[in-house]
């Protein structure tokens, strides 16, 4: 069955950094856009950066750009997140997302409707 499974998520504190990993199994992962959203409590699930098959294309919220980076590894079959300069305010759980792309290489999706598995998330918080 298709898995995403979320990995290096934890406590750090403001101005720190992590690396959050996904790692996807039972779909073709190359075929795939992939998406980092996150959630934090009492407020609606947010785009954080997305991804193109290829990973030629990625795109970031306004809030997370400079800071955070996208990328992917095919022959891994894993997405990730780099954070760094984490403020208080990035504490949330962070969703890893897969949108099937047959058509094209180079483009990433930023509403989450558009996507077809999800994570099960991994927890991140930045304590100032």
């Amino acid at each position: 069955q298709v898995q995403l499974v979320e990995s290096g998520g934890g406590l750090v504190q403001a101005g720190g950094s992590l690396r959050l990993s996904c790692a996807a199994s039972g779909l073709t992962f190359s075929t795939y856009a992939m998406g980092w959203f996150r959630q934090a409590p009492g407020k609606e699930r947010e785009f954080v950066a997305g991804i193109s098959r290829s990973g030629r294309s990625t795109g970031y919220a306004d809030s997370v750009k400079g800071r955070f980076t996208i990328s992917r590894d095919n022959t891994k079959n894993t997405v990730y997140l780099q954070m760094n300069s984490l403020k208080p305010e990035d504490t949330a759980v962070y969703y890893c997302a897969a949108k099937a792309a047959y058509y094209t290489t180079s483009t990433y999706y930023t509403r989450g409707q558009d996507y077809g598995y999800w994570g099960q998330g991994t927890q991140v918080t930045v304590s100032s």
